[in-house]
């Protein structure tokens, strides 16, 4: 495994897949055929992987909503909020894993942010 795996943003990256894959297995089910999102699903989460990609923080990142700087268009930051919304109490179910140990990455950044405010 290369050092850019073990990065937050490729973590960061793993999990919104995940909670796209959820919301719509849940809330597209006419659409979610074969283990694949939707269209619509799947432009999302495109422009989530684009935009954590292009992050200028990097891996020293906070999570997007404490963000000094927003990169999400308007609707496209409504919809992943409704995604996270929805998949956010949900994913701890599905993925305990990889949910635990992305709460435990999100708390320690918070408390890097608050420290250099």
């Amino acid at each position: 495994m290369s050092k850019e795996n073990k990065g937050r943003i490729f973590f960061e990256k793993k999990v919104i897949v995940k909670m796209i894959d959820l919301y719509c297995k849940n809330n597209h089910k006419d659409r979610y055929v074969n283990r694949t999102v939707c269209e619509d699903c799947k432009q999302l989460t495109d422009y989530a992987l684009l935009r954590l990609s292009r992050c200028r923080y990097g891996d020293a990142k906070t999570s997007c909503s404490h963000c000094q700087t927003q990169c999400y268009k308007k609707d496209m930051k409504a919809e992943i909020r409704k995604v996270m919304r929805y998949s956010g109490p949900r994913i701890l179910f599905h993925f305990p894993v990889l949910s635990t140990k992305y709460l435990r990455i999100k708390k320690k950044a918070m408390r890097k942010t608050k420290k250099l405010h």
